[in-house]
């Protein structure tokens, strides 16, 4: 909620007032409250202040094994959780010095741009809602949908999916899901230019959001922007495709850059990201190959085809003992980064040998977009502040982490 406080007021007028935006407000996209400078309608001075929802992923993951540590990553930006299973599988991989299999690598990478596009639908829609235009949100949560299907026919979960193992995914892909899959990416093309018809050459939408929240492509660097908040300064920069990971490098995209840095170009790079993740789901789909889904190591995953276990009880007890022991990780540490919906989204491990981490540390992009509130704000009217930090669009369980 709001309050206002006069601060100077020498000759009866107020003119300096501090405002608090949330933490329980609809326009916040969560529990952020937001302390305001202001000086009349205009803003001096934004500083978000954090820490109302207690998340404590890092610490938690110093209290179980690295398998039991991937749950906790889907919690952190709910909205795209096979990115986060994603790095924090490919960090503790490195550390192992060890490669998932080829046909797992392109299943994590459909997972991954299923998530992207799920994320991106939300915060197309919930932008223009947040300045009052509810039409859209309905459009993309339609959308939305099939996606949260295909998460359930893979995990059985629409949310909270826990698909990325060490060494692999959980399992194979279930029967239908590439034709599934195939059909929502035929639907999904064509309604997409749904969403450009209603919004992109709208003139309300535009008076609200270009212009508003400009940061520059300096101010962008060093503010430590990342994802499509950077992309739309126009810094052309994708980790997917300047330092690739699984097979990304085999994929054809294009990088979407724009330059204004303001809150309608933000909006337009995740619309034009979702076409590119389009393109990209396709590809997989046509480029995977069969074979194994996991590692071949009963050390660190269970053999995906189970005839591969000896017969003998001692056998089977003993690959019970390993999964339940937890993987045992070399000393050292490891940093690794991937290219999450909302930026670069990098997990620093550091090992002692035994099967829990002794140490996690998360680089959040939600946590450090926010930060980049300040010079976006300042000189901003009040109503442009909905417009910047949905444009940001943070999920408040990454940011307190």
């Amino acid at each position: 909620m709001t309050a206002v406080t006069q601060l100077n007021a020498d000759d009866g007028l107020t003119k300096d007032l501090l405002l608090n935006l949330g933490p329980q407000h609809p326009s916040t996209h969560g529990v952020l409250r937001i302390l305001l400078e202001m000086e009349g309608e205009r803003i001096v001075k934004a500083d978000p202040i954090i820490g109302y929802l207690h998340r404590a992923f890092e610490k938690m993951a110093e209290a179980g094994t690295y398998t039991q540590t991937i749950p906790l990553t889907d919690r952190l930006d709910y909205l795209c959780q096979a990115s986060n299973n994603l790095g924090f599988v490919r960090a503790v991989e490195n550390l192992l010095g060890i490669k998932a299999p080829e046909r797992a690598q392109y299943i994590r990478v459909l997972m991954a741009e299923l998530s992207r596009i799920s994320g991106h639908l939300l915060i197309t829609g919930a932008l223009p809602m947040d300045l009052g235009a509810m039409t859209a949100l309905l459009y993309t949560m339609r959308e939305r949908e099939m996606v949260m299907d295909l998460m359930e026919m893979v995990s059985g979960s629409r949310m909270m999916s826990s698909y990325c193992r060490v060494g692999g995914v959980r399992e194979d892909l279930p029967d239908g899901f590439t034709d599934r899959t195939a059909e929502f990416c035929q639907i999904f093309g064509k309604r997409i230019s749904d969403y450009e018809q209603l919004l992109s050459n709208n003139r309300m939408f535009a008076k609200r959001t270009k212009g508003i929240g400009v940061i520059s492509t300096e101010d962008a660097i060093d503010w430590g922007l990342s994802g499509p908040c950077l992309r739309a300064s126009g810094v052309d920069w994708d980790i997917r495709r300047d330092k690739p990971y699984e097979i990304y490098d085999r994929l054809d995209f294009d990088v979407i850059v724009s330059h204004n840095g303001d809150c309608y170009d933000r909006w337009w790079c995740r619309m034009e990201e979702m076409k590119q993740s389009l393109k990209m789901i396709v590809q997989c789909l046509e480029q995977m190959p069969e074979g194994r889904f996991q590692i071949d190591a009963p050390e660190i995953a269970f053999p995906s085809d189970k005839t591969e276990v000896k017969k003998s009880m001692e056998a089977l007890i003993h690959q019970f003992k390993l999964a339940a022991h937890g993987i045992e990780v070399p000393k050292g540490e490891w940093y690794e980064a991937i290219e999450a919906p909302k930026g670069e989204l990098g997990y620093y491990i550091i090992s002692d040998g035994s099967a829990i981490p002794f140490r996690v540390k998360v680089r959040a992009p939600s946590f450090v977009n926010l930060q980049a509130m300040q010079p976006m704000c300042k000189d901003c009217y009040l109503a442009d502040l909905i417009a910047i930090v949905g444009s940001l669009d943070p999920v408040m369980a990454e940011v307190d982490k």
